[in-house]
């Protein structure tokens, strides 16, 4: 025998019988029931949260109720309203994109005999509702057939987005941006190029009782922080459930992000994101995906059927479709995993999760893959599944969640007022960031190239703003954002070409 195939195998025997020797060894077993509660994260006494659930203000005075017809506009309701008002759409088709800018509006769809008002798109209009005032609720729509957004928050503080049903709507489903406080629950949204549920540069966020499937990623909190996500039923998606941070964008962290008690299973839909966009990169079976975000807690999730691993963890160098930011840390640290049901994950694992088990030694089907660099992360017992890279993770000191009922705050926060010089900014931030990063590709060109185009030529930019058309074939059609005055589109195109991260 060669002498060198010979040392070599020798060492693999040792290396295994290494693994096999921790295999029989006896395991830590953790009970979720008792025991250390966490009581890290979100500082309640500091910012006055309690067990609310409501995230907009209560009325103390009932407002006047518009009542919308079939055939009527919605968008002509909204135009009349004052703040404190109530839109009551009635059952029946309505094709028309609404504009909320007026805060403590209420848009209810009254369903009567199983029927309800539809929103329709047709395939042309881009968005169905996007809000940019403070204290709004939409709920009990359909929406169907736009290109863009089903709803999108721009900036708009504490809002309530439930029981609205989605379905074949363009790139975001229910996408606050740069919002506070706000509840996303009891929705079903389906065939999403995207996220079906997106929460975007925002802060104080509850995800639950929502069903999301057929879509690119199922819910995703993106450069977002104090975050829960429970209760959900994650389906048949390219990938469930994501806590990312996004290279390029004006907030840098994802912290703060509690995964727990949802069903996420059978997320192998073949990916059909825009080519080269970050969630273009998502292996199809991915359960959960941690992409260099910190404080993420994975709690009685049932996990199975997803035929790469249940869960992912990686940063940024070993992401596909991403950029390294200097400004954002790339590292996914202090990652905890407490009890979950993951079985018939990994099946049809991709080549690389399989060259990662190599290097551990191991076979079978990944439920746990990390790749990369995670500091200071914990796992309880960590033998009921097949992992790589958590055998150096700790012990958690904590077996539960149960401290922490909610992150929505007691008291909304003050609506937020936008003076005249940052208006370029805040809609750079609330609507701009939700398709364009600075170095990398979302969904949008990276910044720097739109800057290289216009440099000096703000007005050009604000012109395209307000009628863009198509340029490029690698790059889906902008929409318009007619909707914005020609004062706001030239402060936003100055905001853009002056920005240097």
């Amino acid at each position: 025998m060669n002498k060198k195939l010979g040392l070599a195998l020798i060492l693999v025997a040792f290396g295994v019988g290494l693994f096999i020797g921790k295999d029989n060894q006896s395991p830590v077993i953790t009970s979720s029931n008792g025991g250390a509660s966490y009581s890290g994260g979100f500082d309640k006494k500091a910012s006055g949260s309690s067990a609310s659930k409501s995230a907009v203000i209560q009325r103390e005075s009932v407002g006047q109720t518009h009542v919308v017809d079939d055939g009527e506009s919605i968008m002509a309701a909204v135009k009349k309203a004052s703040p404190g008002d109530t839109i009551q759409v009635m059952p029946g088709t309505y094709h028309e994109t609404v504009y909320i800018d007026k805060d403590d509006i209420r848009i209810i769809g009254v369903i009567r005999e199983g029927k309800r008002a539809i929103l329709d798109g047709k395939g042309t209009l881009n968005d169905a509702i996007l809000y940019s005032g403070n204290n709004i609720v939409v709920q009990n729509l359909t929406i169907t057939k736009y290109k863009g957004n089903g709803i999108m928050g721009q900036a708009g503080n504490n809002f309530e987005i439930r029981d609205n049903v989605i379905v074949d709507t363009g790139v975001y489903g229910i996408f606050p941006q740069l919002g506070k406080n706000g509840i996303v629950e009891g929705n079903i949204i389906s065939g999403i190029e995207d996220a079906a549920i997106y929460v975007g540069m925002s802060d104080n966020i509850h995800v639950s009782r929502n069903e999301v499937f057929d879509s690119v990623a199922g819910i995703e909190i993106e450069n977002s922080r104090h975050a829960i996500v429970e209760n959900n039923y994650v389906h048949n998606n390219t990938g469930g459930v994501l806590a990312f941070i996004t290279p390029g964008l004006p907030i840098k962290t994802t912290f703060d992000v509690i995964i727990r008690d949802n069903f996420i299973v059978d997320n192998n839909t073949a990916n059909f994101g825009a080519p080269g966009s970050t969630v273009a990169g998502i292996p199809a079976g991915t359960g959960i995906l941690i992409m260099a975000a910190d404080e993420v807690i994975v709690e009685d999730n049932i996990i199975t059927g997803n035929k790469t691993a249940g869960i992912i963890i990686t940063d940024h160098e070993n992401a596909p479709n991403t950029t390294i930011d200097p400004g954002a840390d790339s590292k996914p640290d202090r990652i905890m995993i407490l009890n979950n049901l993951m079985m018939n994950n990994g099946f049809d694992t991709i080549d690389e999760a399989k060259a990662l088990m190599l290097t551990e030694f191991k076979q079978g089907n990944p439920d746990i893959l990390r790749v990369g660099t995670s500091r200071d992360s914990c796992i309880i017992n960590r033998h009921r599944y097949v992992t790589v890279g958590v055998n150096d993770w700790n012990e958690c000191e904590f077996s539960n969640t149960d401290a922490i009922d909610t992150y929505i705050l007691d008291e909304p926060v003050a609506p937020r007022v936008i003076k005249s010089e940052e208006r370029g900014k805040i809609a750079y931030l609330g609507i701009c960031t939700g398709c364009h990063t600075y170095t990398g590709r979302m969904i949008g060109p990276p910044v720097q190239i739109i800057q290289a185009l216009y440099m000096d030529n703000a007005k050009g930019l604000a012109d395209y703003i307000a009628k863009p058309v198509k340029k490029r074939d690698d790059y889906p059609e902008m929409p318009p954002q007619n909707y914005l005055d020609e004062e706001t589109r030239l402060a936003v195109a100055n905001y853009m070409l002056s920005r240097e991260n």
